[in-house]
């Protein structure tokens, strides 16, 4: 459903209007498409604090220009990369602040500013407090910066394992993510021992990927762009759905599977569907059966908690004993916003997701370790699909305001996110839940 009132502020009328009434004025976000596949304008490297950090050549790499010195031009910067590995007290706090002062105003339109902070040191109570600061700091700069600019912290110790990671976020493809903190290296492979794709357009070339889910919404768009990245995909979803399966499937050069994820030998099946093994496996299948606890019937809870949860548990236990999941292979579950800030009239949906929240943190570790697998997790906010357009005019207008970027995203931005933790180069991230809901000002 088109977003009306986003369009109508972008006219002359609308503009002075919601200006004059104080109402949300959200711009248009630019997306990656392939005629526009990067961010326009140079990339501003700054630093906080003594870096040990080679980040230059990662920086090259992003498509963009960088530089260390604002441009004497009329050219705004397309992103600002800040790196305060190098903070550790309050004093050095305060070159963030004399860094991004003088800069922040002058990032172009759907810009990006990328803070990057090193892991707090538990030896250490001033630099942990210095770098904590810098979530602090991040969140709140990401819900004032405005005009479909983000903001996002990444913490890590080596540049090179951050690349595909700094590739996603200084490009159209992470337009809805903003006010996230990802870890990299914490929990994942170790530093220099992430190998880049050839092409790092077809990233997924060779390899396979499941998408539960996938014949309609959020999972098509999955499917969509595992295999624009060159994915073998196929597309899961229940026997009723089975004609849309196979028609996204043949489109995209894939294939469908009719399964129901609640069966209990649905992980079995699959793997006999796979005997050449899988690369990525993506958890996307998911109900809602919305009730306030008190008018919530039993069968209602447990649907739910079947399908979003336990469903993804079994298949996912199944793969991994069987070795269908190769080494080098990305598990990518889909949580939720209401499973971290939860919902009225969701409890058993919040606890769905909140659980694969749980089901991420405590496996990866072991996952990596034992079968060479990454397990991570994408939490989307109010996404503009066929379910939403059928909420209430004025609960759906609350959902697309309430974030820092004031408009519903698009299952293509859950897509994007999808592929980056998909994405061969992405062995450093593990065990993260990343939302992808325009920073929502719920949850934070």
């Amino acid at each position: 459903m088109a977003d009306r009132y986003l369009s109508f502020t972008g006219t002359a009328p609308g503009r002075f209007l919601t200006r004059r009434l104080g109402l949300p004025q959200p711009a248009p976000l630019r997306r990656w498409s392939e005629r526009e596949n990067s961010l326009d304008g140079p990339l501003l490297h700054l630093t906080a604090g003594k870096s040990d950090l080679d980040l230059a050549p990662v920086l090259g790499r992003t498509g963009l220009t960088a530089g260390t010195e604002p441009g004497s031009g009329s050219e705004k910067p397309a992103a600002v990369v800040l790196d305060a590995t190098g903070v550790r007290d309050v004093e050095t706090l305060g070159e963030v602040h004399g860094a991004l002062h003088p800069v922040v105003r002058s990032v172009a339109a759907s810009g990006r500013v990328v803070v990057l902070g090193a892991p707090p040191d538990p030896a250490d109570h001033h630099q942990a407090a210095a770098q904590q600061a810098l979530e602090g700091f991040t969140r709140s700069l990401g819900k004032e910066i405005g005009r479909g600019r983000t903001v996002n912290l990444v913490r890590l110790t080596d540049a090179a394992a951050a690349e595909s990671t700094l590739r996603f976020l200084l490009s159209p493809k992470s337009a809805y993510v903003s006010g996230q903190v990802i870890g990299v290296g914490d929990g994942g492979v170790g530093e220099g021992s992430v190998p880049g794709p050839g092409d790092w357009e077809r990233a997924l070339a060779g390899r396979t990927a499941l998408v539960t889910g996938g014949a309609r919404g959020i999972g098509e768009a999955v499917a969509q762009t595992l295999a624009r990245d060159g994915a073998r995909v196929v597309v899961l979803d229940v026997p009723a759905a089975e004609p849309d399966a196979r028609r996204v499937a043949e489109r995209l050069g894939g294939s469908a599977l009719a399964l129901d994820v609640t069966a209990a030998d649905a992980g079995e099946r699959i793997a006999a569907a796979l005997p050449d093994g899988l690369d990525v496996l993506v958890h996307n299948a998911g109900i809602t059966r919305d009730r306030r606890l008190v008018n919530m019937p039993a069968d209602r809870w447990g649907s739910v908690l079947e399908v979003n949860l336990a469903s993804v548990l079994r298949t996912t236990d199944a793969l991994l004993a069987r070795g269908t999941l190769r080494p080098g292979g990305r598990i990518v579950a889909t949580a939720s916003i209401a499973g971290l800030a939860g919902n009225a009239g969701q409890t058993n949906y919040g606890a769905s997701k909140a659980g694969v929240a749980g089901l991420v943190r405590s496996l990866a570790p072991r996952a990596l370790s034992e079968h060479g697998v990454t397990v991570n997790a994408v939490a989307p906010g109010f996404i503009e699909t066929a379910m939403t357009a059928s909420i209430p005019l004025f609960i759906r207008e609350a959902g697309r305001r309430m974030n820092s970027l004031a408009q519903g995203g698009l299952p293509v931005d859950v897509a994007e996110t999808t592929a980056w933790l998909a994405h061969p180069a992405s062995g450093a991230v593990n065990g993260q839940v990343v939302r992808v809901c325009g920073q929502s000002l719920l949850g934070a």
